[in-house]
């Protein structure tokens, strides 16, 4: 695995976990960079999508940082970080663009995400407008986690759907609350749901590759060859985490259902 990458090389799997929560009406997925999502649940959305689910992505941080090129153009690759995150997006529902949902950006900055009333207040606006029926985000407690953002940005999914479904929370926004049903976060040390994506391993894959300014530093793959690399990689891995569930590859989480 790249040092950048992110995903669950280690993980222990609780007693009684449950496979394939039913497909929901829409799903709200929040990441800290541009292609963290892909990373995390990529083939369940694409498995939703295929099911009539709209898809919404939600993007906490600007991606400025995502380069080992010390004298690279940051707001130029801000900016074609959103392009691709909105084409990874349109990848995972390909084929059915009736249910293709919103890709919002809050644009914080790259490195500097905090988990402050302000961001809270913004997560809790998005679920409020887009009204999920599942968030999905990053495990903000997997132990010995080293990027910031990603911590934050797990955290802001957690208590944005508190402060989302509880009235007298931002009042000033002027939107009814709302309470999703579940949300599932990834990268969790002791997961409990999986979600069987045999069928969805080349739309997340294919979902993934729409970050091509993240070949080199995250994937460590500059050319056709090392980008097959890092796809057996990522099929290993999915077929590892699907075995322990009897399904062929999967992505797993922790399921909380008690909002």
């Amino acid at each position: 695995m790249a040092a950048n990458e992110p995903g669950q090389p280690s993980i222990r799997l609780s007693d009684e976990p449950s496979l394939n929560y039913p497909t929901p009406k829409s799903a709200l997925a929040i990441g800290a960079h541009p292609d963290d999502v892909e990373f995390g649940c990529g083939g369940t959305l694409a498995k939703w999508a295929a099911d009539g689910c709209v898809i919404h992505h939600l993007v906490c941080t600007d991606g400025s940082k995502g380069t080992w090129d010390a004298g690279a153009d940051t707001v130029a690759l801000a900016a074609r970080r959103q392009i691709e995150q909105r084409e990874a997006a349109a990848r995972l529902a390909r084929g059915v663009a009736a249910v293709t949902g919103e890709v919002r950006f809050l644009q914080y900055v790259d490195g500097e995400l905090d988990s402050s009333l302000r961001e809270r207040g913004d997560v809790a606006k998005a679920i409020r407008e887009l009204q999920p029926q599942v968030v999905l985000g990053h495990d903000p407690w997997k132990r010995y986690r080293l990027h910031p953002d990603h911590r934050h940005a797990g955290l802001l999914a957690c208590e944005g759907i508190v402060a989302a479904r509880d009235p007298h929370f931002y009042r000033e926004h002027g939107i009814a609350h709302h309470r999703p049903d579940a949300l599932l976060l990834w990268e969790a040390d002791e997961p409990d749901h999986g979600e069987d994506i045999s069928a969805h391993i080349s739309a997340k894959l294919n979902a993934l590759h729409a970050h091509e300014s993240q070949f080199e530093s995250t994937m460590k793959a500059v050319d056709g060859n090392e980008l097959d690399v890092f796809d057996e990689r990522i099929r290993a891995r999915v077929e590892g985490l699907g075995a322990p569930f009897g399904v062929d590859a999967a992505e797993v989480f922790k399921l909380i259902t008690s909002l």
